[in-house]
């Protein structure tokens, strides 16, 4: 008992003698992920050495740095629709535009290190839009046809899965398959379309945020080519030219085309004649 009341004094002179901790910021999520238009929590803990009544302000980072909550009050966009406990900022129904970079700052002036700041960030999930799709109508077989399916809202970005008549295409397993599917920017593309890949062609968005959504679907015929027709075709045109260049020769050599060829002589006037016939004008006295 002697020895306890012996160390007592000592132990006490030690915790005065001591430095105190100056003010510490800090945050138990750095990162804050949340689903459009519901609440985010970024939080903010502190500790002070002295100063009881630490000034508390919230900035947001962008093309500059603007106040979220500054001498007590929430400003701009925050005000009305966002709250604070302790400096623990709560905002309701985020959006886009919530989505950045926050700073928290402590201004302790009566401590030593007088001011502490901690980062947190807004990452705002956007679930599916129904993706925009361009499917062509038809094609001939033995083209290259592609097929592409958009969705330029949803964060992060979706994948993207075909089906054609209601089932969907599975990606293919080698190398020498007759198409190609890229998942991450939503394009199917045939190397050499057959008759058999006619159908009804739709795409599925997803991102793991919200249900997924599909495209309206659109039929896709694929026809052979009539060699026939085109062979004939060919044939056409050529005997067609053959004829209009031996014509136009023809016209050329008889001098259908000359330079002088249809003017008409407006100015020309024909030389004086001469009278064959001799007529006496006057009367001669003999």
């Amino acid at each position: 008992m002697e020895g306890t009341s012996l160390y007592l004094p000592i132990v006490i002179l030690l915790m005065q003698c001591s430095p105190s901790s100056p003010v510490t910021v800090s945050s138990n999520r750095h990162k804050v992920e949340v689903r459009e238009f519901s609440d985010a929590v970024l939080s903010c803990m502190f500790h002070t050495e002295r100063d009881q009544n630490p000034r508390i302000e919230w900035k947001k980072k962008g093309k500059g740095v603007s106040f979220v909550y500054f001498d007590g009050q929430f400003k701009g966009p925050f005000e009305g629709r966002a709250s604070i406990e302790g400096a623990t900022v709560t905002l309701q129904r985020v959006t886009q535009d919530d989505a950045g970079e926050y700073r928290c700052e402590i201004s302790a002036p009566l401590d030593s290190v007088n001011l502490g700041e901690t980062n947190v960030t807004l990452k705002v999930l956007v679930p599916p839009h129904t993706p925009s799709c361009e499917i062509p109508s038809g094609a001939v077989t033995g083209s290259v046809v592609q097929l592409r399916c958009r969705d330029q809202q949803s964060i992060p970005p979706a994948t993207y899965s075909w089906y054609k008549d209601g089932q969907q295409i599975s990606p293919p397993r080698h190398t020498n398959a007759t198409y190609l599917i890229n998942a991450r920017i939503g394009i199917l593309e045939f190397k050499s379309v057959a008759k058999e890949d006619t159908g009804r062609y739709s795409c599925l968005a997803s991102n793991g945020v919200g249900p997924p959504k599909m495209c309206e679907g659109k039929r896709m015929t694929i026809e052979d080519v009539n060699v026939s027709a085109v062979v004939a075709a060919v044939v056409v045109v050529c005997l067609v030219i053959l004829i209009c260049g031996c014509g136009g020769y023809l016209l050329h050599r008889n001098g259908f085309f000359s330079r002088h060829r249809g003017r008409s002589n407006v100015n020309y006037i024909p030389p004086p004649q001469e009278s064959t016939d001799f007529k006496h004008t006057q009367s001669f006295m003999l």
